[in-house]
């Protein structure tokens, strides 16, 4: 009854003073839209609470991948194509320095030093070096370095006549093994013999264009920068230590060493190995042997 009676109270009042009808009519509508925007976000907010995970559907895109297999790919980068044969080098070089008959390359690993007496003595500032080393084969390639057109290629190696076509040679090669035409070099070839070292210069058809001598000397200063693409396994035994330099003969020849790169401590005639895989270096020694027991002089009870 309380109730009423006020009701019965206000309503009159209200209705005799326009103005405070105007007044309770605003704020009413002022309230409602209140309650609408408040209801407009709540559901704004409850749609993206409930709907996470499309959000994030993007964000793992085929093109980058999920991060567990970026970090699997990342931890192991020298396990997807390891090299087992030994010797191997794989190397780009650009020009630093010529000289008559030498031609200085800065590589991801240090200083290749290309000699000859017949030929390397076109090589400009414009172009680079592709280099390769498998047993006893060499490949060298000289590129133009804004196009990588291909200037001079020489195959060096053990000579091996092919046995599929006549007046062809066997040789290795960076895509495999491949036929060699000797074309109008016969006379030059004369006093090769089969499996004698030798270089010869190759054109696009693989036809020899000529017979050189081509010598050349390595040394690893640093280990390779991020990115740089380098392969190398080379095993040797250590021949002289001079200041931060291990000097190793190896199947190629000596190669130096800075110990920067990693190499332990070593002692002369120590065998080492050596493995880069792009900017991955180690250097690994052999297991010390086992002693042999010796057999007791003393007399048995």
């Amino acid at each position: 009854m309380m109730h009423s009676a006020q009701r019965k109270t206000l309503l009159p009042a209200a209705r005799n003073n326009p103005q405070t009808g105007r007044t309770d009519y605003s704020s009413f509508r002022r309230r409602l839209q209140r309650c609408g925007i408040e209801a407009f976000c709540t559901g704004v907010i409850g749609l993206a609470l409930l709907s996470p995970v499309r959000a994030e559907e993007p964000l793992v895109s085929p093109e980058t991948g999920s991060p567990p297999a970026v970090e699997t790919l990342a931890s192991t980068p020298a396990a997807v194509d390891p090299v087992t044969t030994d010797p191997f080098i794989r190397l780009r070089g650009s020009v630093w320095r010529t000289k008559a008959g030498i031609v200085f390359l800065k590589t991801p690993v240090g200083l290749l030093t290309l000699s000859s007496k017949t030929t390397l003595k076109d090589l400009k500032a414009s172009q680079e070096v592709w280099f390769w080393v498998h047993e006893r084969h060499v490949v060298v390639e000289i590129r133009k370095r804004d196009d990588e057109s291909l200037v001079h290629r020489y195959l060096g190696g053990p000579m091996k006549h092919g046995t599929d076509e006549p007046k062809t040679l066997h040789w290795w090669g960076p895509d495999g093994d491949q036929i060699v035409h000797v074309g109008t070099q016969d006379e030059r070839l004369t006093n090769y013999r089969e499996g004698d070292p030798l270089t010869v210069e190759v054109d696009e058809t693989n036809t020899i264009s000529g017979v050189h001598d081509l010598q050349f000397d390595l040394q690893i200063s640093q280990p390779p920068t991020a990115g740089a693409k380098v392969q190398l396994l080379l095993s040797g035994t250590v021949s002289k230590l001079k200041s931060n330099f291990v000097f190793v003969r190896t199947p190629i020849g000596l190669v130096m060493l800075n110990s920067k790169i990693g190499v332990p401590h070593v002692k002369v005639g120590q065998p080492l190995t050596l493995r880069i895989d792009d900017e991955h270096v180690t250097v690994t020694l052999p297991a010390t042997a086992t002693a042999t027991p010796r057999r007791s002089t003393s007399p048995i009870p």
